[in-house]
């Protein structure tokens, strides 16, 4: 297929890699063009200097920025992919954004012919750079089986959960239980610091029972050494549960433990920590 890719971040860089190997026709677009051109040296493909060069005659087109405001400005922007994407091509929105932006997106794309999926993603840039993404999508099913061949290329699991914005609320789920499973983790290894306990015995002795999660699996004894340089950073958390409060006041959800996670990773980022990954909830500790 001919794919545009509009996004080389950490995520973004690798996933369009993947599609390269696959053997599809990939044009990348990046606001820092240096990283489009080392791109290009590193995979078969083309860079344009703007999203709707990139998406002309594309018969995908994936995004993965920032937030809201990012994705609107390469989508829907006067040089946006929206501008030049051709009927009945389809535009995939990777970017964890709110739910009302994907309908936004649906709509725009939809007064052109145009069919539009948010599908945000897990995994991180571990996930991106191994292609073990997992996918929650929001869309048609029609318009779901057609992309989805295209993401199997940097995905371990694509799951259809509903209509439009169904994705981006299941990445919501995601990010609130990621939030709670680390600062249960956080406090636990403060705690067996303070009793005095072997906490490499704690570890493995617990791990095999109920308590056993990815994160105690994979970020314990890095936690414990203060290394907190993998990947998905406080700011970028801060983000997601910010718009996962936000949709909550508007379903009357009620997020008490999201709301107060959120505030320890404001914490992290007054001490420094912006850019530290999210297991960094023992700094505060």
């Amino acid at each position: 297929m001919k794919i545009a890719f509009i996004g080389l971040g950490v995520m973004g860089y690798p996933m369009a890699g993947y599609l390269s190997k696959a053997g599809h026709d990939v044009n990348v677009f990046n606001r820092t063009t240096s990283k489009a051109v080392a791109w290009c040296a590193a995979y078969t493909g083309e860079f344009s200097e703007t999203p709707a060069e990139a998406a002309q005659d594309a018969d995908i087109v994936f995004s993965c920025v920032g937030n809201d405001d990012d994705v609107r400005e390469v989508l829907t922007g006067p040089e946006g992919a929206l501008e030049s994407m051709r009927a009945n091509s389809i535009l995939v929105d990777h970017t964890t954004a709110s739910a009302t932006l994907a309908r936004e997106l649906a709509a725009a794309a939809n007064n052109s012919a145009i069919s539009f999926l948010d599908a945000p993603l897990s995994g991180g840039q571990a996930g991106a750079e191994s292609d073990q993404l997992t996918i929650m999508v929001g869309g048609d099913s029609d318009v779901f089986a057609r992309a989805r061949a295209v993401m199997d290329c940097y995905a371990k699991a694509i799951t259809l959960i509903g209509p439009v914005g169904s994705g981006q609320l299941a990445k919501m789920v995601n990010q609130i239980c990621i939030a709670g499973i680390v600062q249960g983790l956080a406090e636990g290894l403060h705690f067996a610091d303070k009793a005095g306990l072997d906490t490499a015995a704690v570890i493995e002795s617990i791990s095999k029972g109920a308590a056993q999660s990815w994160q105690m699996e994979n970020r314990w004894q890095t936690m414990l050494a203060g290394e907190f340089e993998f990947g998905f950073a406080v700011d970028w958390m801060r983000k997601d549960l910010g718009i996962a409060l936000v949709e909550a006041r508007e379903n009357g959800a009620s997020l008490e433990l999201t709301h107060l996670v959120d505030s320890f990773y404001e914490e992290i980022q007054k001490l420094g920590g912006s850019r530290w990954d999210t297991s960094s909830l023992l700094a505060r500790l």
